[in-house]
């Protein structure tokens, strides 16, 4: 949604809250929005941008999805790592002194 199409949206929303116009202003702008919103056009517009939406926060998912198993394999392997350098130490304490040079 362009900048224009937000302003005139809020604008209009905001017309319609703060408006003093009396109840038959109010009834002529509803009537006009249920033209507007019942239009076909307008249906199949909205319908195209919800899935659209419902698309890209599918991918978005994946990509978090992917980054997330990536983070933990990541932190496995480090700690996979650790318990091997920590049994490594433990054997050579467990061996003893070794010969000194």
């Amino acid at each position: 949604m362009g900048q224009k199409t937000g302003f005139l949206i809020g604008f209009g929303v905001g017309y319609v809250l703060g408006s003093k116009a009396g109840r038959q202003r109010y009834e002529d702008i509803r009537r006009w929005w249920n033209q507007f919103s019942g239009n076909p056009t307008v249906q199949r517009a909205a319908e195209r941008t919800k899935d659209m939406a419902s698309d890209g926060a599918k991918r978005g998912l994946s990509v978090v999805q992917q980054g997330v198993e990536k983070a933990g394999d990541a932190v496995k392997s480090r700690l996979h790592k650790s318990d091997h350098e920590t049994d490594m130490l433990i054997a050579e304490l467990q061996e003893g002194p070794g010969p000194r040079a």
